[in-house]
């Protein structure tokens, strides 16, 4: 039999969709653990779609948050497991064996940046116009490990490396993340994961450099400013998921929810459009439904 947590990631966004699990019945801390059923909807081939809303900055370094919507996949076809990335996707092409122990991934992610492509509210900010779209494209791989602290729980290490292939920032991103996932019902399941983002100097450039013209352009509200790669941020998102007919293991509708926070360091935190109209500190909310088939 084989579980699989659903999780979406990102220094901006963290949403996630309900994950398949089953575990010890916390309505009685005493009672004895539940055996699985003979099969679920995990196994074999099944997909996951979802659709939400999340309350987050309007560009990342923003202290100005906006209402956005967000849709969200994630399954198994034909061995071949399809996660959920903060604005993309990640496709595992290794299939994960039964039973405890490690299990390795290595595929491909894709993203699409849009940040400050739109819904910029800061006046001065918008002031500049809006960026491209950048679609970020490269390899992911990552170890999970399963029955760490209880038969249904698991602990998984991943890391994407990213370059822009449609022009817009023309630079890599690379984002490890450590992701701990438990149910705690047989209707419900959280997970915790770290994470943290690095940037080269194109990317840089593109977000968070402030050029003379530029800062004419506001008046000198925004002062020149010439940005570097480096450590970009580090946060934690807490998920929470419900599965609406009390039962994780046989699909259909769920709930979920995501909070987290993330901190902006190097100069994606000196920037101007952070330290002058934003903020480094960058906080999360999200709600949504998924259904599973």
């Amino acid at each position: 039999m084989k579980f699989h947590t659903i999780l979406g990631g990102g220094a901006s966004i963290a949403l996630a969709m309900a994950a398949p699990a089953y575990a010890q019945d916390v309505d009685d801390p005493g009672a004895a653990s539940t055996p699985l059923p003979e099969e679920t909807v995990f196994d074999g081939d099944y997909l996951t779609v979802g659709i939400g809303a999340g309350y987050a900055p309007s560009y990342t370094g923003s202290d100005d948050y906006v209402v956005f919507p967000f849709p969200a996949v994630q399954g198994s076809i034909g061995g071949i497991d399809i996660s959920p990335r903060a604005a993309g996707v990640a496709v595992d092409f290794i299939p994960d064996r039964a039973g405890p122990g490690a299990n390795f991934s290595l595929g491909v992610a894709a993203k699409l940046n849009r940040d400050r492509a739109n819904r910029i509210k800061d006046p001065v900010v918008a002031s500049l116009g809006e960026l491209d779209t950048a679609v970020e494209v490269g390899p992911t791989a990552g170890v999970s490990f399963s029955q760490v602290l209880n038969p249904y729980d698991s602990l998984s290490f991943t890391v994407d490396a990213t370059w822009d292939v449609a022009g817009a920032h023309k630079g890599m991103a690379v984002t490890p993340g450590v992701t701990y996932f438990t149910p705690v019902s047989r209707a419900a399941a959280v997970s915790l994961s770290i994470g943290g983002k690095f940037i080269d100097d194109d990317y840089a450039d593109y977000y968070y450099t402030v050029t003379p013209a530029q800062s004419v352009t506001t008046g000198g509200v925004l002062p020149a400013y010439k940005a570097d790669g480096g450590f970009e941020s580090l946060g934690a998102n807490l998920f929470a998921g419900y599965d609406l007919n009390g039962d994780l293991t046989d699909g259909g509708f769920a709930l979920f929810g995501v909070a987290g926070y993330s901190r902006l360091f190097g100069d994606a935190k000196r920037t101007p459009f952070t330290s002058v109209r934003g903020s480094a500190d960058q906080w999360l909310v999200g709600l949504g439904v998924g259904y599973t088939f």
